[in-house]
């Protein structure tokens, strides 16, 4: 039986304000959960190889995990690349569209004031392996759109990205794991828009073949996620 687990993490490092928020996952602790993935023959795979699993599972390990990140904070890249690339993973960051080179106004209130990647961060986290994904442009949760805007942050989403990273962009993320109040009228968007697979937010691990490409959940990682009850007790 072959499983993938996709995990979903958004920022690596301390809660700048000291109340804490369970969307933070210290330096120390991200790496604890790097190394306890390759100790347990978990394979991080990059998006091509996921990918490939969508329509043929034959290439891949019997377990395998794909490493994503929401909303494109900068601990991305100063606090989670140099780790990943110390292990040699791959990884996604999911950006939303409207906030590059700003900070998570979407979440005033709510989360810490924090820095999004701007497009020289982008361009460089490309480089070192990260796959820069959308997010839709506003990060609103699609449930609370008409048809026209949530049209508008899929395509528009996708055209802005790939302008800039001069490559097809290939996946979304469901801001707040949300598709929308028809989940198929937003898979059948995301098809026509030309994305492969979309992503909500909890979930386990799946065994393959991976039945809905355009809404995989995902295993939300957080400081104090285990990784052994996550992944191992399927």
């Amino acid at each position: 039986m072959q499983r993938i687990a996709v995990l979903g993490y958004h920022k690596i490092g301390d809660c700048p304000d000291g109340r804490g928020s369970w969307f933070y996952v210290p330096e120390e602790r991200f790496e604890r959960q790097l190394r306890w993935l390759l100790d347990h023959d978990w394979q991080v795979i990059d998006i091509e190889q996921f990918l490939t699993a969508l329509v043929s599972q034959a290439a891949l390990p019997e377990k395998s995990a794909l490493l994503t990140f929401d909303d494109g904070y900068r601990s991305m890249r100063h606090g989670a690349l140099s780790r990943l690339r110390g292990f040699g993973m791959p990884a996604v960051l999911f950006v939303p569209g409207g906030f590059i080179g700003g900070s998570n106004h979407f979440d005033a209130g709510i989360e810490p004031e924090e820095a999004i990647c701007d497009w020289e961060d982008l361009l460089h986290l490309e480089e070192q392996g990260i796959s820069i994904q959308s997010h839709g442009i506003s990060h609103r949760p699609l449930s609370t759109l008409d048809e026209h805007e949530i049209e508008r942050e899929i395509v528009r989403s996708k055209e802005l990205l790939d302008g800039r990273l001069r490559r097809p962009v290939d996946m979304f993320s469901y801001p707040y794991g949300d598709c929308g109040k028809d989940c198929g009228d937003s898979a059948r968007v995301l098809r026509r828009a030309g994305y492969k697979a979309a992503f909500g937010f909890g979930g386990r691990p799946m065994t393959l073949p991976i039945e809905q490409a355009y809404h995989v959940e995902r295993v939300p990682i957080g400081p104090d996620t285990d990784l052994a009850v996550e992944l191992e007790q399927t």
